[in-house]
C-alpha cells in the first residue's frame, strides 16, 4: 500500500531521528541536568522551536500543501513552482523582519515565555543571551518547512524526514565536546548548545536546497510580492498557525506557568520528550503523509479512496500509539532511570519525570489523533475550524494548569504534574471537537474493519501493560537506583521485548490484525504506482 510504505518512509526516518534525540538528551541529562543551565537552555530552545512549528509546520502543512497540490494538479509543474517562489519570497521576507524585530525586542520575549526568571538575574540575562543565538534556527527550519512541504506534495518523503536527524547529530557532537572537556553543568556547555542548534537549522535547510534540485523542482527566490495565491495562502495559513501549533502553544503555556517553579521547565521538557517519540514516529508520519494525499484524492473527486485513507491512517496510529502510551504509563521510572538517572540526574528527578510522563501517556492517543483528524480540515481548504476548537483547548489548557499547578502541592504532589495533565485534558477537548465534527459533515466515518479492529487493539494493549508492569515488579533488583547501567539496561530491554512480543501474540489472538486484508490492501495500491509515474512524466513533458 503506498500509503503505508510513506508512513513507513516518514516514520522510519523519524523513528531514527527520535532514537538519536535521546541519545542528545542523555548526554544534556548527564551534563547540564535539571539546573540554572538546563532551564535557561530548554526555555532558549523553546521560543524558536514554537515559532518554527507555528509559522512553518502548522501553517504550512494546513495551507501551503492543499494550495500546492492543486497548481500541480490544475496549471502542472510550471504553475505550482511559480506559487512556490511566491510563498517562498513572501515568507523570507517575513522572517528577515521578524527575527530581527525578535533580536531586539528578546528581553520582553523572555519575560513572556518565562516570567519566573524575571526574579533571577543570572538566569533571566543568560535565557535572554542563548535565545539570541538559537533564535535565527526559526528562520532556517520555517523554509525547510516549506521545502519539506514542497518535496511532500511531489511524493517525495525522504529527505524531510531525515533533516532532522542532522539537528540531533550535530548536539550530540557539542555534548560529547562538553563532556571530554569537562564542561559539566556550565555556562559554556549552554553556550555550546545555542550555537550547536543555529549551525544544524543551516545545515538541514542547505540539505532540502539539494533535495529539491535533485527532484527537478528548485525555486528561484524573487522580490516579495502580495499576488493572489500568497494572499491566499495568508488568509489559510493564519488560522492554521493556531490549528497546526496548538499542542506547542499548550508546552510554552505550560513553560511559562512552570518557571515560577525551580526545576519544573526541566521535568516537562525530559517528559515531554519520551511521549514525543511515538507521536513524532505516529502522528507526524501519518499528518505529513495523509495530507498531499486526502488533497490528491478530494480534486480527483474519489471520496470512497478519501475515506479509506482517514479509516487506514486512524487505524496504523492507534494500532502503534495504544500500546506505547500504555506502556509509558505502566513503567515510566525504569525508562526514565536507564536514559537519564546519571551524573548531574538524580533519582529525585526520576521521579519527578515519571509522574509528568504518566499524565502525557493518557493524552498521548489525542495527540496522535489530530494529527488524523486534522489534515480531513485542511485539504478542504478549511483552517478555521481546526483554529476554532485549537483556541478552545488552549483556554482549557490554561485554566487547567492555572488551577492544577497551585492546587496539586495541597494533596502532596509536584505542581508541575498538574500542568502535564491539563496539557492531556486540552488534547482529549481538541480530538473529540475535531471527530465529532467531521461526523456531523459526513466527511469521516468509522468503517466496518475500524469498528471491529479498535476494541481488540485496546484490548491487546491492557494486556500487554499488566504484562510489562508485574514483570517490570519482578525485575525491580535490576531496575532499582543504584545498579549498573548495563545491567538496568538489558533489564529493561527484557521488558520492552516481552511487552512487543505479548502485543503482538494478543493482536494474532484476538483477529485485531489480520495478515491478509494488509496484505490485500498492499496489492490494490500498488497497481496505482504506474498510473501516477505515466500521469507525473505526462505533466514533465507538457512543461
Amino acid at each position: 500500500m503506498k500509503l503505508y510504505r510513506a508512513f513507513a518512509t516518514v516514520g522510519g526516518f523519524t523513528m531514527l531521528s527520535r532514537v538519536l534525540g535521546f541519545v542528545r538528551d542523555i548526554l544534556i541529562a548527564g551534563v547540564l541536568g535539571t539546573g540554572l543551565v538546563a532551564d535557561a537552555f530548554f526555555a532558549a530552545f523553546r521560543l524558536p522551536n514554537l515559532f518554527r512549528r507555528l509559522f512553518a509546520e502548522g501553517a504550512f502543512n494546513a495551507a501551503f500543501v492543499p494550495l500546492f497540490a492543486k497548481r500541480l494538479e490544475g496549471e502542472g509543474p510550471a504553475g505550482a513552482r511559480r506559487f512556490a517562489e511566491e510563498a517562498l519570497a513572501a515568507l523570507t521576507f517575513a522572517l528577515l523582519v521578524f527575527t530581527a524585530l525578535a533580536e531586539l525586542a528578546m528581553p520582553w520575549f523572555i519575560h513572556l515565555i518565562t516570567p519566573g526568571f524575571a526574579g533571577d538575574a543570572e538566569k533571566f540575562d543568560f535565557t535572554v543571551l542563548l535565545t539570541r543565538i538559537t533564535f535565527p534556527y526559526l528562520l532556517c527550519m520555517s523554509l525547510v518547512a516549506l521545502y519539506s512541504g514542497l518535496l511532500n506534495a511531489l511524493g517525495r518523503f525522504t529527505a524531510a524526514a531525515a533533516a532532522p536527524i542532522l539537528l540531533n547529530a550535530v548536539l550530540i557532537a557539542t555534548m560529547a565536546a562538553a563532556a571530554f572537556f569537562g564542561l559539566g553543568n556550565t555556562p559554556e556547555a549552554g553556550l555550546l548548545l545555542a550555537w550547536g542548534v543555529a549551525l544544524a537549522g543551516l545545515l538541514q535547510l542547505v540539505m532540502l536546497l539539494g533535495a529539491a534540485r535533485r527532484a527537478d523542482f528548485p525555486l528561484t527566490l524573487r522580490p516579495p510580492r502580495l499576488t493572489a495565491g500568497v494572499r491566499r495562502l495568508v488568509r489559510l495559513g493564519l488560522p492554521g498557525v493556531i490549528a497546526g501549533g496548538i499542542t506547542q502553544i499548550n508546552i510554552v503555556i505550560g513553560t511559562m506557568i512552570a518557571s515560577l517553579e525551580s526545576g519544573a521547565i526541566a521535568f516537562l521538557y525530559y517528559a515531554d520528550r519520551l511521549y514525543q517519540l511515538p507521536l513524532g514516529v505516529i502522528g507526524i508520519a501519518v499528518g505529513v503523509v495523509l495530507l498531499p494525499d486526502v488533497s490528491r484524492e478530494l480534486r480527483a473527486g474519489n471520496l470512497a479512496r478519501v475515506a479509506d485513507s482517514q479509516n487506514r491512517a486512524l487505524e496504523f496510529a492507534l494500532l502503534l500509539t495504544m500500546p506505547a502510551a500504555v506502556a509509558l504509563f505502566a513503567i515510566p521510572e525504569p525508562i526514565i532511570r536507564v536514559l537519564f538517572e546519571r551524573g548531574a540526574f538524580g533519582p529525585s528527578d526520576t521521579l519527578a519525570v515519571s509522574a509528568a510522563l504518566r499524565a502525557f501517556a493518557v493524552g498521548l492517543p489525542a495527540f496522535v489523533l489530530i494529527k488524523v483528524f486534522s489534515p480531513a480540515y485542511f485539504a478542504r481548504e478549511d483552517t478555521r475550524t481546526p483554529m476554532i476548537y485549537a483556541g478552545i483547548s488552549m483556554v482549557v489548557n490554561v485554566v487547567g494548569s492555572l488551577v492544577l499547578f497551585f492546587v496539586l502541592p495541597r494533596f502532596g504532589l509536584m505542581p508541575h504534574i498538574g500542568i502535564a495533565i491539563a496539557t492531556t485534558l486540552a488534547g482529549w477537548v481538541n480530538t473529540l471537537l475535531l471527530w465529532a465534527t467531521l461526523g456531523r459533515r459526513g466527511h469521516f466515518h468509522i468503517d466496518t474493519r475500524l469498528r471491529r479492529t479498535l476494541p481488540l487493539i485496546a484490548l491487546s494493549s491492557l494486556v500487554m501493560g499488566l504484562t510489562v508492569w508485574l514483570a517490570a515488579a519482578a525485575l525491580g533488583p535490576w531496575l532499582g537506583p543504584g545498579q549498573a547501567l548495563l545491567v538496568e539496561a538489558f533489564a529493561l530491554g527484557g521488558l520492552i521485548v516481552l511487552g512487543v512480543a505479548i502485543f503482538g501474540l494478543a493482536l494474532s489472538l484476538t483477529g485485531a490484525l489480520k495478515l491478509g486484508e494488509l496484505t490485500e490492501s498492499l496489492r490494490q495500491r500498488q497497481g496505482e504506482l504506474p498510473q501516477a509515474k505515466r500521469r507525473q512524466g505526462e505533466q514533465r513533458q507538457g512543461e
